[in-house]
């Protein structure tokens, strides 16, 4: 176990994240779909929402992002995007700290459900979820267009 702070992402984090958000494109065997920037994440930063988990050295240790939708079969939810964990800091209690005050955020913000995704490769994440409580199911495929002008419709 390890301390840490738990605090909101803020634009001041940025820079670190964006470097997080590169090595979790590796980790999932993707690095080629990462496309943001931190000039994207100023631009963009009234849609970020999520948790940084900070150490004793003030190091980003791992991160949580989130954003509100709605579910037309229980309404109001929350989708966590990302919950991501240095090598280093797995297994030390920082991912089930972090998951932990995405569901407090979500029922502290009166969300029916919270919702995420897991890599059917990554067994020790699918096994961290099911010990939470989670339902995971190979029902529904990603469905992903990115926009482009080239977009054929």
């Amino acid at each position: 176990m390890v301390n840490e702070n738990i605090t909101p992402i803020k634009e001041k984090d940025f820079d670190e994240l964006i470097h997080l958000f590169r090595e979790f494109s590796i980790f999932e065997k993707s690095p080629e779909k990462m496309i943001n920037s931190k000039e994207k994440m100023i631009l963009e930063k009234d849609y970020i929402h999520g948790f940084i988990a900070r150490g004793e050295n003030d190091e980003i240790m791992g991160y949580a992002t989130c954003f509100f939708t709605y579910h037309t079969w229980v309404g109001k939810s929350l989708y966590m995007d990302d919950l991501y964990v240095k090598e280093r800091y797995r297994g030390k209690g920082v991912g089930s700290r972090l998951i932990k005050k995405v569901i407090a955020f979500a029922k502290e913000k009166e969300c029916n459900k919270l919702r995420w995704q897991v890599s059917n490769w990554n067994a020790s994440a699918i096994e961290f979820y099911k010990k939470i409580g989670a339902d995971i199911n190979d029902v529904q495929l990603n469905c992903d267009l990115t926009l482009s002008a080239n977009n054929n419709i």
